[in-house]
């Protein structure tokens, strides 16, 4: 999301960009943007910028004897999420450009274009910062350090200081980003009651026997809040914004509305790309035909057969062949003479009053116990 330093780069931007052209002709605007028409007409005109806090103000300017004659018009812009100017050819505009200012003739037709992807921008006719915005945090440093000491006493001083560094009556230009960045430089816990952490900044004055450079030189090695909220800002300036901390990247990823490039220049992971770390697995739910393959390769020696004794006694008189040597189909449940064993996974009860059958049906169906008796005798 654009703050401080963004506002600060864009007006620079535009400044650098539009020295040299001549805009003519009327203000273009979005048919489905909700923000008011401009009413600005002129043969040549020109345009210039200046950011205060988290506002830029564009300045349209007659040139001397253009038609028809009138004064200049400001307007103030406040970016929201992803808005953002864009010098283009007239005819390859951006997708959502809408406000289009373009160059006069002679020379190839230019649009100088506020594109906001989300719509959550605004600009509003007049020229007037909006009101309750406190002094930016940038440009003036003083002001704004004077600001938020002269009114510990404001209720909003009450909340945690992740909060009240959120709030643009003080911290006109601080955002999400920068707010994290400070707090974290300082050890600050986030849910520290923030009058309690300015308080202390009160009563901060630098020892009169220092010279100015030591002073200077202290201020630099352990500075306070308020300063890390105007120094920090100045190096995301140096260092071309916040989309690029790398300082190699000229275009911002909040120009283009996306969330691809995180904020040291690098592509965030898609979620088909997530890293894991060295040695650990994936937690992806495996399909289930994924997970019976991988279990049809592990081999399990099969459980030990727990049949009841009768049936091992009844395998006894069976010709002399093991389990794995009977021919595929045939089994001991097949055998009519063999007790029935259960089938795996499905173990059954046996009856509670004893462990036989009826014993006349088993003295029947069982001949080949005698031949085993006369043989063990």
């Amino acid at each position: 999301m654009p703050e401080g330093p963004e506002l600060h780069l864009a007006s620079h931007f535009v400044n650098e960009a539009c020295s040299e052209l001549v805009f003519g002709g009327c203000v273009e605007k979005s048919p489905v943007s909700r923000n008011p028409e401009v009413p600005f007409e002129s043969s040549a005109y020109h345009i210039s910028a200046l950011a205060r806090g988290k506002e830029l103000r564009l300045t349209l300017s007659p040139l001397p004897g253009a038609q028809p004659p009138r004064g200049p018009l400001a307007l103030v812009f406040r970016f929201g999420m992803t808005g953002s100017f864009q010098l283009v050819p007239s005819d390859a505009l951006p997708p959502h450009a809408h406000l289009r200012f373009y160059t006069a003739p002679p020379g190839p037709r230019l649009a100088l274009c506020f594109v906001d992807i989300r719509r959550f921008g605004r600009w509003d006719l007049g020229g007037k910062w909006q009101p309750g915005r406190g002094p930016c945090v940038l440009l003036e440093y003083e002001q704004f350090r004077e600001n938020v000491l002269r009114n510990l006493a404001d209720k909003a001083f009450d909340r945690p200081i992740c909060e009240a560094l959120l709030d643009q009556r003080f911290f006109n230009g601080i955002g999400n980003y920068l707010r994290a960045e400070i707090l974290y430089r300082l050890r600050i816990p986030p849910f520290e009651k923030a009058r309690t952490v300015l308080e202390a900044l009160q009563q901060r004055r630098p020892s009169p026997e220092l010279t100015l450079s030591q002073k200077i030189r202290a201020k630099l090695q352990n500075p306070d809040l308020l300063e890390l909220c105007h120094s920090v800002p100045k190096e995301v300036v140096q260092l071309g914004g916040s989309w690029t901390l790398g300082a190699q990247r000229g275009t911002p990823e909040w120009e283009h509305g996306s969330l691809e490039k995180g904020g040291c220049g690098h592509k965030t992971l898609q979620p088909h790309q997530q890293q894991y770390p060295a040695g650990g697995k994936s937690r992806k739910k495996k399909s289930k035909g994924a997970q019976r393959g991988s279990e049809d390769q592990v081999e399990n020696p099969p459980s030990p057969n727990k049949a009841p004794s009768r049936t091992r006694r009844a395998r006894r008189g069976l010709p002399e062949q093991t389990a794995a040597q009977q021919p595929e189909g045939t089994s001991l449940q097949r055998d009519p003479e063999a007790p029935c064993v259960p089938e795996k996974g499905k173990r059954r009860r046996q009856p509670a009053t004893s462990g036989r059958r009826r014993p006349q049906k088993i003295k029947a169906a069982t001949p080949s116990l005698e031949p085993e008796e006369t043989s063990a005798s």
